[in-house]
């Protein structure tokens, strides 16, 4: 082998074990992911089922309450009584605003229509079902996810409008995070289950423990209403986040945004 060979070989060896060598997102406890438990819309199986659920097994979760649902009106204390369990109550709007334009979306009423609903008005819609939660919760610091993922109103991406005033926001689809310094706050990615099996959620959160990033699940119903996912399924994995306690941060999003925040904000002041 000549010298020059040697010496490139040499070099890349060096590269590679410099990149194996990096240090892995700090999570709380030496933890390798964290798993944000999400779930949408407000269905009475979250209430029924999910919630106690989580409950039985100390988790916290993250509700998006779309504060039109019906839930909002007949089972109010219910959820005043998650958030001071610890669950978080995050904002879904207060109308769910889709696209009626797109495929399959001929469930979307016409009032509730983002292709005809201007910036401004989704975005006084979004500020007053923080208003209206914070009734509920006593909290200010929120986060958010977008319906359907949609976000061009009738003049503009309304997200942008009202970006800053949450820790983060969910949109996109994804679920892993595969590289925790690239994640843009303001666009998380999340998995949405539907009629999948509690094997394959559990791989979901066995694959961020291998990248050390993190996972977002946004559910819907569980053992009942729409876009569901089976009771038992659901069961599985919370059994097996609730088992290892030492690999993964099971916690509500807000916690984990404002956690990734701040590490960041470490990790810039350190940089020379």
């Amino acid at each position: 082998m000549s010298g020059a060979l040697r010496f490139v070989l040499v070099a890349l060896a060096a590269v590679a074990g410099t990149a194996q060598a990096a240090d892995p997102f700090p999570w709380p406890g030496g933890r390798k992911a964290a798993v944000s438990l999400a779930y949408d819309d407000a269905p009475p199986s979250q209430l029924d089922n999910a919630i106690p659920a989580l409950d039985r097994h100390g988790l916290k979760g993250s509700f998006y309450l779309t504060l039109a649902s019906d839930t909002l009106r007949t089972r109010q204390r219910e959820w005043v009584a998650a958030a001071r369990n610890g669950h978080e109550l995050g904002n879904h709007t207060l109308f769910h605003q889709c696209s009626a334009s797109l495929p399959d979306r001929s469930w979307v009423a016409p009032q509730r229509n983002l292709d005809t609903t201007t910036v401004a008005q989704m975005a006084d819609q979004v500020r007053m079902a923080n208003v209206m939660l914070t009734a509920l919760d006593g909290r200010t610091v929120r986060t958010m996810t977008v319906p359907c993922g949609d976000t061009q109103a009738a003049d503009g991406n309304y997200v942008d409008a009202i970006a800053s005033e949450f820790v983060a926001i969910k949109r996109g689809s994804g679920g892993v995070i595969a590289d925790m310094a690239t994640l843009d706050p303001a666009a998380v990615p999340v998995d949405v289950p539907v009629d999948v099996t509690g094997e394959q959620l559990i791989a979901r959160v066995e694959e961020a423990a291998r990248r050390g990033t993190m996972v977002g699940f946004t559910f819907h119903g569980i053992g009942g209403d729409h876009l569901a996912v089976s009771r038992e399924a659901h069961e599985q994995l919370l059994q097996h986040l609730a088992a290892h306690p030492d690999v993964y941060w099971v916690a509500p999003f807000v916690d984990i945004m404002q956690y990734v925040a701040t590490q960041r904000s470490q990790a810039a002041a350190s940089r020379p």
